[in-house]
């Protein structure tokens, strides 16, 4: 074979190999994070929650690398009464389980579904599927406040006057001290029409984009 020939064919090769890595690369799986069930396993998570729905832009970023969400051990009692909000809880960059204490800049997320209910009685059921020890309280929103407006004080926590309730137990109902990882914690409520700020109220942990409007309709 001609020098030249076996350059060229050479060259061919290269090329073909380089295309079918960069093909493999861009087929990496990623699967969405979800509530699923009890799985006993940790459930990852790639490149999603860019922001935490709160519109302030905070959440788990822009698809850089994954994540890994912890198993959930309890659950919530199916019968709560009223209107069920479930809010998720969730940490980036953890892999074990954690404190609730969190330097400044730690990406975490606080979700909610549904975010509009009715007046009346509202169950919200809390899943911490971060690694770091979590809590839900519920503040009003005063007219023209926005989420996430609220200044943190010397103890990187934000001032929780006026409090209608919180869920900080695991695997139980009402006040504790803290959800940990993994585990659920619910609390019912009676809401009257309003806007609500649900927050983690752990320290930085408000900061760090820990925070989702509630909206409750007449």
């Amino acid at each position: 074979m001609a020098p030249q020939h076996a350059t060229v064919r050479a060259l061919r090769l290269t090329l073909a190999v380089a295309a079918s890595a960069a093909l493999l690369a861009g087929c990496t799986t990623t699967t969405v994070m979800g509530r699923g069930p009890m799985d006993g396993g940790s459930t990852a998570v790639g490149g999603m929650m860019g922001g935490n729905g709160n519109g302030n832009g905070n959440g788990f970023g822009n698809g850089a690398g994954n994540a890994m969400l912890a198993p959930l051990t309890c659950a919530a009692p199916t019968d709560l009464p009223g209107a069920r909000v479930t809010v998720t809880l969730a940490d980036m960059g953890m892999s074990r389980m954690m404190g609730g204490t969190a330097p400044m800049g730690a990406r975490m997320s606080l979700t909610a579904e549904p975010t509009t209910v009715p007046s009346g009685q509202v169950s919200l059921v809390v899943d911490n599927r971060g690694w770091r020890t979590h809590e839900l309280v519920v503040l009003p929103l005063s007219a023209g406040a926005a989420v996430g407006e609220r200044v943190p004080g010397a103890d990187s926590k934000v001032d929780e006057a006026g409090s209608l309730g919180e869920a900080s137990n695991s695997c139980a109902a009402g006040a504790g001290e803290g959800i940990a990882s993994g585990a659920a914690g619910w609390v019912t409520l009676t809401l009257a029409p309003g806007h609500y700020e649900l927050v983690c109220n752990l320290t930085n942990h408000y900061a760090n984009g820990m925070r989702q409007e509630l909206v409750v309709t007449g």
